[in-house]
């Protein structure tokens, strides 16, 4: 799989049938699986036997998606999880506990943001929220000597900020410690952010890896290259016995390549149980199968329609790091050189009044709480997926109050346009 071109593992990685078997992947759909001897699933308990016992857990036909996505980023393992704010909690919770330090940066997801600063602060998890233009100075800065994992997106939703990956990966790496970057945006196709020093990515696959509004999910990915025993200290639910699993040392029984993932998989997933159903795994497969032709229309109808929004007067501001003039084009020439993604973000004149003039006044393109569809879709942010946050921490995350994000679909982008032009007109100077 290594030496195909990443269309190639799109359409056939995860899974090659034996002689006589499925062509498509099959949907094991069974909560358990049956052996011979309690003394065979004994040893799947105790990690010393690959193997199923039950669907909570892992299950094969996930595995084979997983596979896939995994081929799809070059990591080294991966899991699915019932949905992307599921991965990037599991992620985090693999490595930071009570009175434990995460750095992250303030241009993500409301949801994820939410998910940092409120409900794993309940767990006694601390933040230092960074600007991703941050300075290396003020990055420095922001860590402590309990600092466990940086987080980030590779291109922020909904305000399309681009992460240089490689600043922050080299911050990490500084303090001894992990770059988890959720690449839901960009998706492999368009970045692969393990080649720019990122150690774990994150995935909600609801997004452009399905593509067609059927299933939630998610998946985390590891690299296989963090050295956890390195920094044992710093990591001890990975280099220390977990006594839940008859002592067994992750790190030094599946090694870096295995160590994060099986932790997951067995500690995380078997006590909290946010499995992907073997269905939605299936459904995702089918949309990974097309994801390299999809991207790149997705981009092309993006660029059209930025390029439309950025001239008209009523429009204030356009975020679409494919604009020349965009503060992030360079990052992004470097980053994703071969296209970003399918979403716009941009403000009008009239702020959030505007903002719903124009989006009840569409056609064509939908109010949905959605994005990375085969169908044009928008929303205000602001009053739907960040309404949780203050107007000073939607500044912060680069969301003001006005903004609509529009993510385009794979209709003719004259439509788009047509559509948009249409619902421009009712918006009053």
């Amino acid at each position: 799989m290594k030496d195909q071109h990443i269309d190639t593992r799109c359409v056939q990685g995860g899974y090659t049938p034996d002689n006589g078997e499925p062509r498509q992947i099959p949907i094991i759909q069974s909560t358990t699986f049956k052996y011979t001897s309690g003394e065979e699933m004994g040893k799947l308990f105790d990690l010393e036997k690959s193997g199923y016992f039950y669907t909570r857990l892992q299950n094969p036909t996930n595995d084979m998606v997983a596979a896939k996505i995994c081929a799809l980023e070059g990591g080294a393992a991966a899991m699915l999880t019932s949905s992307g704010q599921a991965a990037n909690f599991y992620a985090m919770f693999n490595l930071a506990g009570c009175g434990d330090h995460i750095v992250a940066s303030s241009s993500i997801y409301g949801g994820t943001y939410n998910l940092i600063s409120v409900t794993m602060a309940r767990m006694g998890i601390e933040v230092t929220f960074v600007s991703p233009d941050c300075t290396d100075e003020e990055l420095d800065a922001a860590f402590r000597p309990n600092t466990k994992l940086v987080f980030g997106e590779t291109i922020a939703n909904p305000a399309l900020t681009v992460l240089d990956i490689e600043q922050f990966a080299r911050a990490a790496h500084a303090h001894g410690v992990p770059l988890i970057v959720d690449n839901t945006f960009a998706t492999p196709i368009n970045c692969r952010p393990f080649e720019w020093g990122a150690d774990i990515v994150t995935h909600s696959t609801t997004k452009y890896m399905d593509g067609h509004g059927v299933a939630v999910g998610g998946a985390i990915v590891d690299s296989g290259r963090f050295d956890w025993m390195a920094h044992a200290d710093r990591f001890p639910g990975l280099c220390q016995p977990d006594a839940s699993y008859h002592g067994v040392i992750y790190a030094e029984r599946f090694g870096k390549e295995g160590a994060f993932i099986t932790k997951c998989t067995a500690q995380l997933m078997r006590d909290l149980g946010s499995i992907q159903s073997p269905q939605s795994a299936f459904y995702l497969n089918m949309g990974l199968e097309s994801l390299h032709v999809r991207m790149d229309r997705h981009c092309r109808n993006a660029e059209a329609v930025a390029v439309y929004l950025h001239a008209h007067p009523k429009v204030t501001h356009v975020s679409y790091c494919g604009l020349p003039d965009d503060p992030y084009y360079a990052r992004a020439r470097k980053y994703l050189p071969n296209g970003s993604c399918g979403v716009v973000s941009f403000e009008l004149k009239g702020g959030r009044e505007a903002a719903s003039v124009f989006m009840n006044s569409l056609r064509l393109a939908a109010i949905e709480t959605h994005v990375a569809d085969a169908r044009t879709c928008c929303l205000n942010p602001a009053t739907t997926t960040h309404r949780q946050m203050t107007d000073e921490q939607l500044k912060a995350a680069g969301v003001p109050a006005g903004l609509v994000r529009m993510s385009c679909g794979l209709e003719n982008a004259d439509d788009l346009i047509a559509d948009i032009a249409q619902a421009l007109e009712k918006v009053q100077d």
